[in-house]
């Protein structure tokens, strides 16, 4: 297989400083990507028949039925754009999108820190709304901000309803007090069917720690990959901390697949693991353009069964 090249996932810190100071800290050193890698057992992660980034998963206790690839529309993403928003425009990812639909990836992962929104409202012109799984995500704190965030994302994707709200780059281990109004907010929302699920990106071991806690959670979206590249923790203890919280019926969705790029010399080895992984229900990868997008299925799919 080839490299999918320039893939990352979902930004870490919601500054360019403190995302290069964290990247830093959490680079994989050769000895590690030796270790990690030198004997990967391929057979021992084999599926026994292949996967496909089209497949149809469930998540979480509400049942949201979406595809095991998410298409992430915020490599480098703050500030309100990413590279897909600068590179690609608002046509071009749109493109992408439903390019993406119609290979039966109809899960689309987006924030208001990507500056994404209008990118997948014009991309949803030419799709029907209920057919498509839509992943947007807050820094609201009150509820007050809560409201507008969610008026206006309604507004910016020309949508009813948002199927998965998150709470965006969660660091504090006491986040669910410092998010209580915005999270009673949301709740709210659901029972209205304005959202359809609710949950948290975590970015600390704290924060994840403190979202297998919280019986509010339903959904996190998780930093996981064999080499612990980008991640809160070393593979162990964060993978202890997801098993907890399927133990508690709620769904996690993958991030960091690929290290935020550290990783994509071993992306055939990182897929295969985020594939066999049993607290990984889905995961979201960012591609530049359609080609990355197309090489990025295919990769799915022979890595799935690799042996």
């Amino acid at each position: 297989m080839g490299r999918v090249p320039q893939i990352t996932q979902e930004p870490g810190a919601s500054t360019g400083m403190m995302n290069r100071r964290r990247f830093v800290r959490n680079s994989v050193s050769a000895a590690t990507m030796a270790a990690v890698f030198g004997n990967f057992p391929y057979a021992a992660y084999a599926a026994a028949k292949p996967k496909l980034a089209s497949d149809v998963v469930t998540l979480g206790p509400r049942k949201l039925k979406l595809s095991r690839l998410a298409m992430g529309t915020g490599t480098s993403g703050f500030g309100g754009s990413s590279q897909q928003t600068r590179s690609l425009g608002v046509r071009g990812l749109a493109g992408l999108l439903r390019s993406g639909y119609d290979a039966g990836v109809r899960f689309w992962d987006t924030a208001d820190q990507y500056g994404s929104h209008p990118h997948v409202r014009e991309a949803l012109k030419g799709v029907p709304r209920e057919k498509v799984v839509l992943l947007t995500k807050t820094h609201a704190r009150t509820a007050a901000e809560m409201k507008a965030d969610l008026d206006r994302y309604r507004r910016e994707l020309n949508t009813d309803y948002l199927d998965i709200m998150l709470l965006h780059c969660m660091m504090s281990d006491t986040w669910p007090e410092e998010r209580r109004g915005a999270m009673e907010y949301i709740a709210e929302a659901q029972e209205k069917g304005l959202i359809r699920t609710r949950g948290v990106s975590c970015h600390t071991l704290g924060a994840l720690k403190a979202a297998a806690k919280s019986d509010w959670v339903e959904v996190d979206l998780a930093r996981i990959n064999p080499a612990g590249a980008v991640m809160d923790a070393d593979v162990p203890t964060v993978l202890a901390v997801l098993k907890e919280m399927k133990a508690q019926g709620k769904g996690v969705i993958g991030m960091k697949i690929l290290g935020a790029g550290q990783l994509v010399a071993k992306a055939d080895e990182c897929l295969q693991y985020a594939l066999a992984s049993d607290v990984v229900d889905c995961f979201t990868i960012g591609s530049g353009n359609l080609q990355q997008f197309q090489q990025l299925t295919r990769q799915i799919q022979a890595a799935s069964t690799r042996g």
